[in-house]
């Protein structure tokens, strides 16, 4: 999903060796939507605190911290905070305007 136009965040992509790092930068307040992923992935919230929701359970995070969001499991973000939150994915896709296509289920 493209949240770059959604209320202020900010996107950076990093690829490398077969790996995508998805860099998002999230105000306070704003909830990155809900959506699922085909395969494992880490999630790394830099800085900031924010509420995760998997699956219906919600946990609240204070970075830095890493958690693993397990494939098929819906999941948001909402930043308490400003947040700095990464998604580290396995993909041999280096193109910012496909990798979310490719990673998330149902297309972005």
């Amino acid at each position: 999903m493209h949240f770059g136009a959604q209320l202020g965040v900010a996107i950076q992509h990093h690829f490398g060796g077969g790996v995508y790092a998805k860099e998002t930068h999230i105000p306070a307040g704003v909830v990155l939507t809900q959506h699922r992923h085909q395969f494992d992935h880490l999630s790394v919230l830099a800085s900031g605190t924010a509420i995760v929701e998997v699956d219906g359970q919600l946990r609240t995070l204070a970075g830095p911290t890493c958690i693993v969001i397990e494939a098929g499991k819906v999941h948001s973000v909402t930043a308490v905070t400003p947040v700095t939150w990464y998604c580290v994915h396995a993909t041999d896709c280096t193109d910012p305007d496909k990798v979310d296509h490719q990673l998330i289920e149902g297309g972005a």
